[in-house]
């Protein structure tokens, strides 16, 4: 038996008018090359998140949609957003 774990980023989606990058992480287990489990993770980024932590190929997503319109309309909807 041998038992293997492999983590990965399986999916990167781009939402909404701010570009929000869904970042989708997967957790698989093998038995001798058989998938034997497999969950998910995810979370959310928005343009003024810091992204130097992040996977390489999730960097490149980010700097490529969140040019400075995006990032400047990000800021006017946070700025205009009224107090509860």
């Amino acid at each position: 038996m041998s038992l293997e774990k492999i983590i990965k980023i399986d999916q990167i989606e781009i939402v909404g008018d701010y570009k929000a990058i869904q970042v989708r992480q997967a957790t698989v287990i093998t038995d001798d090359g058989k998938e034997i489990s497999r969950s998910f993770d995810r979370h959310v980024l928005n343009c003024d998140a810091d992204i130097s932590g992040e996977d390489a190929e999730v960097q490149a997503v980010c700097n490529a949609v969140w040019t400075d319109e995006v990032k400047k309309a990000f800021q006017e909807h946070i700025d205009n957003q009224k107090p509860i």
